[in-house]
């Protein structure tokens, strides 16, 4: 299944500046119809949410459309769709939540693949509750994920793992690790009581590559961002309702404590999230129909923008196999278009400078996977990621291996 990639690319206002863009992975260009979704709700009647002014109501709706948007979006259910000011922020709470029940003999698993967001709120909730932090490891060579059957134990309270890899774009096998987790006498979700430990998924960078269902994924917590998918800047966390029931987050007196409302501190940015539906809207009709409903159209469309990612990453791939000095790192079986490039005798800094003088953008660093990048041997720096989006055509692909030929030329 295709999809007209020219008309998507006229509706990404950005790309009228002549950039061919690559740093799919740091967050999305944005489409006209999410614009002007953000502007139409902060020009129009806004207030706090309620039932009887024209802004109360408008703001209400705003919410009720977000959560179904992206309970669509992430096979979830609405009641379970938390907003937040960003993933980091998201699972920060949630992690000061959860470690409240968490003692000395409690472990905690966390891994070297994961962005730090889903690696140190973990770290630091376990510390402050004295319990003990396993770490998984992955293979440098392969950057595929060690069993996690290894690091889990009776105490084991809960493990965050990745989605998808932001640096090397590995895609550990979730559901897998969910049923390991949740296995009888595994873990321990409310203090040896045996009923498995909880499982976090961090689902940023998959999120904007594959179709998610949370429920099929396992996840007792799924995390994602709408501006790595085309929409604004906020986070996102989706878990079943009745879990969220269970959970008591420090709040604000006055505050309602009906859920997913308990978690969500202060008032919403009601603009980003008529974006981030917005953004929702627009990717499910990339591929979808929309006779068929949201979710089904979501799902037709995110696996079209997987075949057309996948066929430019071949094409990617197989052009720097041919330019000498270089190496990708991103070799794991299951992987998103997201490569990791490391040069023999060059910095990748000066790569990215020089492919931006080019006009085409494939930033350097570690990007907050920073436990990946020592473990590959990069160390803090890291190196030169080229990562797709689904308005990335073959012309941009084209200016991208153009430029990096040049450069090792050079």
């Amino acid at each position: 299944m295709g999809f007209d990639v020219a008309a998507l690319r006229s509706r990404f206002p950005a790309l009228r500046a002549g950039l061919a863009h690559f740093d799919g992975p740091g967050g999305s260009q944005v489409p006209d119809a999410v614009a002007g979704a953000v502007a139409a709700a902060m020009t129009s009647p806004m207030a706090n949410r309620g039932s009887i002014t024209l802004g109360e109501k408008a703001s209400d709706a705003i919410v009720v459309a977000a959560r179904a948007a992206m309970a669509d979006f992430l096979g979830a259910d609405p009641r379970g769709v938390v907003f937040g000011r960003s993933m980091t922020a998201l699972t920060f709470d949630l992690a000061r939540t959860l470690a409240a029940g968490w003692g000395p003999g409690d472990e905690v698993v966390v891994t070297r693949l994961d962005h730090d967001a889903n690696v140190r709120p973990w770290v630091l909730a376990a510390e402050a509750a004295g319990a003990t932090v396993r770490w998984l490891d992955f293979d440098p060579e392969t950057c595929e994920l060690d069993d996690v059957s290894t690091v889990l134990s009776a105490r084991t309270r809960l493990v965050a793992v990745t989605g998808a890899s932001n640096l090397v774009g590995t895609c550990p096998d979730v559901p897998r690790i969910a049923e390991a987790v949740h296995a009888p006498g595994v873990g321990s979700r409310r203090g040896g009581d045996g009923t498995g430990a909880l499982l976090m998924v961090d689902g940023v960078h998959l999120s904007a590559h594959a179709t998610i269902d949370v429920s099929a994924l396992g996840a007792d917590f799924f995390a994602c961002s709408p501006y790595k998918f085309l929409g604004p800047h906020c986070g996102v966390l989706a878990s079943d309702p009745a879990l969220l029931e269970t959970l008591h987050p420090w709040k604000l007196a006055p505050s309602t404590d009906a859920v997913p409302e308990r978690f969500e501190l202060g008032t919403l940015p009601y603009e980003l999230l008529a974006g981030t539906t917005a953004a929702v809207d627009v990717l499910a009709g990339i591929a979808g129909s929309p006779h068929d409903g949201r979710r089904a159209a979501v799902a037709a469309s995110m696996a079209a923008v997987h075949e057309h990612e996948e066929r430019l990453r071949t094409r990617i791939e197989k052009g720097l196999a041919e330019l000498p000095g270089l190496r990708v790192r991103s070799r794991a079986a299951r992987r998103t278009p997201t490569l990791l490039v490391t040069f023999d005798d060059r910095d990748p800094v000066d790569a990215h400078r020089f492919l931006a003088e080019r006009r085409v953008s494939a930033p350097s660093g570690s990007f907050y996977a920073l436990e990946a990048s020592r473990r590959l041997g990069l160390g803090d720096s890291g190196s030169l990621r080229i990562g797709l989006a689904p308005y990335v055509d073959d012309s941009d692909v084209d200016r991208l291996l153009d430029g990096l030929s040049a450069f090792v030329a050079s």
